[in-house]
């Protein structure tokens, strides 16, 4: 099978006086998160769509759920972990119990990027199938300046080499449940990356081509540019 694993268990400490965390912000009467979970109900490739919540807010997930979602049962929702990690293992744990065969793909995404493509999750399955792991990026438009102090330069890589991570982020559900049971206490404190754990236990990550419109909605500005995207949101977005 091949799930779609939406991941909504931040609370938006970023985002300023907002009440609710922001993946629950409406964009044309909308929660963000239903923009997101809309492209994966409506993909042909996914089975189901799992959505890994804050405990805090699991039950107003469910009132989303019955609200937007009624009858529709490839939607489901599980409480989500501590990190963004354990909440990714909480959702592996969940197609566990739905599926569990070694084929199993799962396609994991933040609940606050709500311009992902019909395409971009068709390359992720396919490059997940192919090599058990992907990554989507774009180039680096500026020059990325790396400090190990943050007071001065350490480093500043060659930018033609640079890429910026954005999600989603695909690979083999059996796969990942070996990495992250090797994971050291330690390392899972540290590395709050799926793809730097992949990297980590000698695994190659493949690179999957995302967009600039695939942004991702963490401060307010932010959120004020997203409106105006979607105002003007073109059919394309859902091309396959």
């Amino acid at each position: 099978m091949i799930f779609a694993g939406v991941l909504a268990g931040g609370i938006g400490s970023r985002m300023g006086n907002y009440t609710i965390p922001k993946q629950f912000l409406l964009i044309n009467d909308r929660p963000i998160i239903a923009h997101v979970i809309d492209k994966f109900i409506v993909h042909n490739y996914i089975d189901y769509v799992i959505t890994g919540v804050n405990p805090d807010w699991y039950r107003y997930m469910l009132d989303i759920k019955e609200k937007y979602y009624k009858g529709v049962d490839k939607l489901v929702i599980v409480p989500g972990g501590s990190d963004r990690n354990s909440t990714i293992n909480s959702i592996v744990e969940q197609t566990k119990k739905m599926s569990g065969s070694p084929d199993d793909i799962l396609v994991t995404h933040d609940a606050v990027r709500p311009f992902i493509t019909l395409k971009m999750i068709s390359e992720n399955i396919d490059a997940a199938i192919k090599y058990g792991v992907c990554d989507t990026v774009i180039p680096a438009t500026d020059t990325i300046v790396y400090s190990e102090n943050k007071e001065y330069i350490t480093d500043i890589p060659l930018r033609s080499n640079t890429y910026q991570g954005q999600t989603p982020q695909s690979f083999k559900v059996k796969l990942f449940e070996e990495v992250y049971s090797s994971m050291t206490d330690d390392e899972l404190k540290i590395v709050t990356d799926a793809c730097k754990m992949f990297m980590l236990k000698g695994h190659k990550v493949h690179l999957v081509e995302g967009n600039v419109s695939n942004i991702k909605i963490t401060y307010p500005y932010d959120y004020k540019i997203a409106q105006i995207m979607m105002e003007n949101l073109q059919d394309d977005m859902f091309t396959v």
